[in-house]
Formats: structure tokens, C-alpha cells, sequence
């Protein structure tokens, strides 16, 4: 799953308190925005990779929809 966050600034607690919440189902997790030393991004991206019952992602993405000012997009590979 690929989580763009339009405001960080402004939705990452939200953001983050989800995640938490479904930790379980989260195997692997990368997140990153723009940096250098004049700009800091508001955008950032996240990628998860599951695990679990495929229900629970859906709670996990129904969730996240919820929140506002994030986009998210899937993926599923056939191999795991």
C-alpha cells in the first residue's frame, strides 16, 4: 500500500495514530519526504508492506481514507 500525505504537517499525527492502531498487520514500513537545507516538504509518501488477513487491510484503508488529505494506492504482488 502507498500512502501520499498532501500535509504533513497537519495530518501526520492522525496518520501516525492509525498505523499505530494496525500495527499488527504492518510488516514493513518506509516513509520519506523532499529535504535539504532550504526546504522540508509537506508532501511525504509512505509505503507498507502487510501482512494478515486481507479484512484487516481494508480497515486499515478505510481508516486512513478517513483522515482527508491523503491518497492511497495498492499493490499486490503474486509471490510473498
Amino acid at each position: 500500500m502507498g500512502i501520499l500525505v498532501y500535509d504533513r504537517i497537519k495530518e501526520a499525527g492522525l496518520t501516525q495514530k492509525v498505523l499505530s492502531r494496525h500495527a499488527k498487520v504492518i510488516r514493513t514500513r518506509l516513509g520519506f519526504h523532499e529535504l535539504s537545507e532550504n526546504v522540508c516538504s509537506r508532501v511525504g509518501t509512505i509505503l507498507l508492506v502487510l501482512q494478515g488477513e486481507p479484512a484487516s487491510w481494508a480497515m486499515l484503508e478505510k481508516e486512513l481514507s478517513d483522515i482527508g488529505g491523503v491518497e492511497i494506492q495498492k499493490m499486490q504482488f503474486a509471490h510473498q
